[in-house]
């Protein structure tokens, strides 16, 4: 497994769980110093930062680029995929597509989280899921088609009424039935919402793809109650080789967050 630690350039986003903020030179310069292996972005959109200080950036750290998120698709733009709105989702779904392209310049995957949006009432619930299901068969296939992954993220039910368990995921996942999207495990929304996080994690085996390594109050690895043992442990048992990501609150500041969450890392791996 490989460490990971999150930037924000979404000024809509302040105060999220994301570790470093607004200068993506100066993040980079501190992940590698501190020994991170990637970096996981979060833009306003394609045209936020160039492809070349990015490459620049992340030469210079020795880092790679671990995944970028669509968040602001939703923050900024309020566009989400389950949206009633025809002309809405034609949006949503043309923002991703860009963010796809984006990422597959460095080999980067795309995190689809608050862009899935939720239903207004609970009657609703079932054709969002089907709106939800199409849009990311859809996009999986466009990522496929660079040879990209579409990381798709359940979230605790303060966020969505869609999909809140891992669980929940790969019943989705099953109706999407496209091989190149895969599930990420969030472990602080995993910790509001999954009764037992190893075994969650053990059942849903090879569609995890992708992992938040983030404590039970959303602060660093070890600033919380969770205990990450037995889920690194799940994680060996299932084979997973991809990132440790921090998507964390930059508590108590951006780099004693990083700092915990890489001293953590090198504890549990």
């Amino acid at each position: 497994m490989k460490s990971c630690v999150t930037v924000s350039l979404v000024p809509e986003a302040k105060g999220g769980p994301f570790v470093f903020w607004d200068d993506f030179r100066a993040a980079c310069q501190s992940a590698g110093e501190l020994g991170f292996d990637a970096v996981e972005l979060f833009a306003p959109g394609p045209e936020a930062i160039s492809s070349i200080e990015i490459s620049e950036c992340l030469a210079q750290s020795n880092l790679s680029l671990a995944a970028v998120g669509t968040g602001a698709g939703w923050v900024r733009h309020r566009l989400t995929l389950t949206d009633e709105d025809p002309a809405v989702r034609t949006k949503a779904i043309q923002f991703v597509r860009s963010m796809i392209d984006f990422g597959a310049q460095f080999n980067a995957p795309t995190i689809i989280g608050s862009m899935q949006g939720r239903a207004a009432t609970a009657e609703g619930r079932g054709d969002c899921l089907k709106r939800l299901a199409e849009a990311l068969a859809e996009l999986g296939e466009y990522a496929a088609r660079q040879q990209q992954r579409l990381i798709y993220e359940p979230l605790n039910r303060y966020e969505t009424n869609l999909c809140n368990t891992l669980a929940n995921g790969c019943q989705l996942l099953d109706e999407v039935r496209q091989p190149a999207v895969c599930l990420l495990a969030d472990l602080f929304h995993m910790n509001i919402e999954e009764v037992n996080l190893a075994e969650s994690l053990r059942n849903a085996g090879s569609q995890v793809g992708h992992v938040h390594f983030v404590d039970s109050n959303r602060r660093a690895a070890g600033f919380g109650h969770l205990s990450f043992s037995p889920i690194i442990t799940t994680l060996h048992e299932i084979g997973y080789e991809g990132f440790l990501s921090a998507e964390a609150l930059s508590w108590p500041n951006p780099l004693a967050a990083a700092r915990q969450t890489i001293d953590m890392f090198h504890q549990t791996r």
